[in-house]
């Protein structure tokens, strides 16, 4: 039987267990963080491309999508300065069809037309007016009429774009044309509807839409999950049976404790210099979470509550950002690339949090 100090003690200790799991999050220290690693990536020599930085995954392309989370909840006016300057970058190059005018450090190489892949993809993700507006602007246009230019019409990737191939996880390897593909999913998703009835653009999009009924069962959960986010902006893009089934394998792969692994997100390659991962991941969590909730598995849920306590309580109070390790190699403290995956941790934290969350 207890004594009353070791009851009292016990008490004590759940009850911080407690208010450590269930800590809030501050979205104003995360703004702070996403803000001064685009300050940095701005002024970063490697990332410098014609007319403004180069859009990376990690960094770049994560900062477009959850800033404006952060932005309403903040009560901010306006863009922040980094927005602009990525999407005006995006802008200038969103004419070129000339790696070696946009990226000259590229040369001539795979990598070349691999980043005119990557960008095509993009530019016509951030620039498209909206599906509220009429029809494209002029910006849109041009974006998207680049991007069905570059579309892969023949061999196993017929209906994708060419991807970076690196050697790097998640968004750089052999599978990543999917990875890829799912932005452009979203992108004609989120295009003007009048926009998406030319019968041209429906081709484009039908010739897409096979490429991922084939690819499909060979790619990483990840990817699949990119998948089920790119149908809930274009429904075409993924049968309701095969999206139920990877949310249901998501959900079973979930830890007790909320979160979820970054091998449960595989399977992925092998990087033996890679930092070792273990236990609920940050990148992960935040990810599965954000697509779940996305995909309408309801807030109440105990798998979404729990993953949001999770997320809320595994903020650094100090920095802002959630603790997230290369899946690739180790790099040098207080480098530029160390800090990669912190930043998309980061970015899909915010928004998992702003939605499923609540806030």
């Amino acid at each position: 039987m207890l004594d009353m100090r070791t009851l009292g003690f016990l008490i004590i200790a759940s009850l911080a267990s407690a208010s450590a799991f269930c800590a809030d999050w501050s979205p104003r220290l995360a703004a702070k963080y996403l803000d001064s690693r685009q300050k940095d990536w701005f002024a970063w020599p490697t990332a410098k491309a014609t007319s403004g930085p180069c859009i990376s995954c990690h960094t770049g392309v994560t900062y477009l999508l959850a800033r404006p989370a952060l932005r309403e909840t903040l009560g901010e006016s306006g863009p922040t300065a980094y927005e602009t300057g990525l999407r005006d970058a995006l802008l200038a190059r969103s004419g070129s069809v000339n790696p070696m005018d946009m990226f000259p450090a590229f040369g001539k190489g795979p990598n070349a037309s691999q980043a005119l892949g990557v960008e095509t993809v993009l530019a016509a993700l951030f620039l498209s007016s909206g599906e509220d507006s009429p029809d494209l602007d002029a910006d849109g246009r041009r974006a998207f009429d680049r991007l069905w230019a570059h579309q892969i019409q023949d061999g196993p990737a017929k209906g994708a774009w060419e991807w970076f191939n690196l050697a790097l996880d998640p968004y750089e390897m052999p599978p990543s044309p999917f990875y890829g593909a799912t932005f452009a999913a979203m992108a004609v998703g989120s295009a003007p509807a009048a926009y998406r009835k030319d019968p041209n653009v429906r081709q484009h999009v039908a010739q897409l839409n096979e490429y991922f009924a084939r690819e499909w069962r060979s790619q990483p959960l990840h990817n699949r999950l990119m998948l089920v986010w790119a149908s809930t902006k274009l429904p075409s893009s993924l049968a309701p049976t095969t999206r139920k089934a990877a949310l249901d394998e998501t959900l079973h792969k979930q830890n007790a404790d909320g979160g979820w692994s970054i091998e449960s997100l595989g399977p992925w390659k092998e990087h033996p210099g890679a930092p070792a991962s273990t236990g609920s991941n940050s990148y992960a969590t935040a990810f599965a979470t954000f697509v779940l909730s996305t995909a309408g598995v309801p807030s109440s849920s105990p798998s979404i509550t729990k993953a949001v306590a999770w997320l809320a309580s595994h903020q650094d109070q100090q920095t802002g950002f959630w603790v997230a390790e290369s899946m690739n190699k180790k790099y040098d403290a207080g480098s530029m690339p160390e800090g990669f995956m912190r930043d998309a941790a980061t970015a899909f934290a915010v928004m998992a949090l702003t939605q499923a969350g609540g806030r």
